[in-house]
């Protein structure tokens, strides 16, 4: 990841950052959870929980249509929420910063109105082995339209992609790179700023795929150098249905809207109509408002924080979960490479992943099983499924403790 560091405390105060999320108190099955689902969404702190329900209580209206008070303090709230994600991204101007309902349809954004704009018949759209579902799907949809083809990079059986390959599959024809900065079931750090250049030598844009990298460090997106960003606001810490697509500020321009409706447009007749510029553009309708308050409030969250300090507190959670988990018999890592975030995907032998689920949610422990909207992986690994315990900010190593003991449980119950 490109992050900017700050001075590191000498320990993270895991327990004092826990007292800001409420659901953690919560007891499940009598026990204390263990929250190990952050890949799939992260929880909230009381503040963003507070300033979703002051903006209901206090502040909500239409935005950019009226110029009564609530309006217009709605629409500084919200604009002000663009002005601290595009500050805390690194991105310069707040005008590339698009709400979105997540990752999923910043990708689609880029797919429909770049891709269908820039993709034609032979063309190739570069991918990786690692993708989630959300970068697959839309890219086909478009190669289906246009007559091109998907071609994919790569990875060996630790899960690093392999980039003399990726080398080799960039051809005159390569439109597009797109790729997870960090991957949402194997949790392997990819080299961005490596890919990106690689791509950029040979006049090919890039859309990173950072829902999973924003959640575990400062990524600074400009210097990044990514033509598109797409994050999900949701396993930020943020509320859910809201995200955000950086782009760079020619390619929005260029690009045709994705939707059309109310607040995209300059003017309207049944003649013609012409557009907002950006980011107007591309957010037709009334957004979640809230939900991007409550996302402000998600940044300024993370901004306070000392990053050094929590990637540190992750790095050791990493490494305690491998060696304790590694000790139960019959477990298999899925995903060993050499850079990680905090996510651990396994298998156990003779046991299928729901089981385990199933088993360690008795022990109020929850973690996440299935394919992780990456079957393409679980294929090249020749498994059906993964358990992943997935690690944020406010976990511990008592988590890792009771997630542990909770599978030696599920060992003794399969023999």
């Amino acid at each position: 990841m490109s992050v900017r560091a700050a001075p590191a405390p000498a320990r993270f105060d895991a327990a004092r950052v826990r007292r800001d999320f409420p659901i953690l108190g919560t007891r499940v099955r009598g026990r204390p959870l263990v929250y190990l689902d952050n890949a799939a969404t992260s929880q909230k702190p009381l503040a963003v929980i507070e300033a979703t329900d002051r903006y209901y209580r206090e502040q909500n209206a239409n935005i950019h249509r009226a110029v009564h008070f609530l309006s217009e303090q709605a629409s500084h709230l919200y604009e002000g929420a663009r002005a601290k994600v595009a500050t805390y991204l690194g991105v310069a101007d707040a005008r590339r910063v698009i709400f979105v309902r997540g990752a999923t349809e910043a990708i689609n954004l880029v797919a429909s109105s770049w891709g269908r704009m820039s993709v034609g018949a032979g063309d190739e759209v570069l991918v990786t082995a690692m993708e989630h579902h959300a970068n697959i799907v839309p890219w086909q949809l478009v190669c289906e339209e246009k007559g091109a083809r998907l071609v994919v990079i790569p990875m060996d059986r630790t899960g690093t992609l392999l980039l003399g390959e990726a080398e080799r599959l960039f051809s005159p024809r390569t439109r597009i790179l797109a790729f997870p900065q960090v991957s949402n079931s194997l949790g392997t750090i990819n080299p961005a700023a490596e890919l990106i250049a690689m791509a950029h030598a040979r006049g090919v844009p890039v859309l990173v795929d950072g829902a999973q990298a924003v959640p575990h460090g400062r990524v600074d997106v400009d210097a990044l150098d990514a033509d598109f960003y797409a994050i999900s606001g949701h396993k930020m810490f943020g509320p859910t249905g809201v995200g955000v697509l950086v782009g760079r500020a020619d390619l929005l321009e260029a690009m045709p809207p994705y939707q059309g409706g109310g607040d995209m447009i300059h003017s309207v007749s049944f003649a013609k109509t012409t557009y907002a510029p950006i980011p107007g553009k591309f957010e037709a309708g009334t957004p979640d408002i809230a939900g991007v308050v409550g996302l402000g409030a998600a940044v300024d969250y993370l901004a306070a924080l000392d990053w050094d300090a929590v990637a540190a507190h992750e790095a050791d959670l990493l490494a305690d979960t491998v060696e304790q988990i590694c000790d139960v018999p019959g477990v298999t890592l899925i995903g060993t490479a050499a850079h990680k975030a905090a996510v651990v995907s396994f298998v156990m032998d003779g046991v299928h992943a729901h089981d385990i689920g199933t088993i360690v949610d008795q022990e109020g422990i929850a973690v996440r099983t299935g394919h992780h909207c990456t079957q393409p992986v679980m294929d090249f690994f020749g498994v059906p499924a993964t358990t992943r315990a997935s690690f944020a900010l406010y976990n511990t190593r008592e988590d890792i403790a009771a997630l542990a003991a909770a599978l030696h449980k599920v060992r003794k119950v399969f023999g």
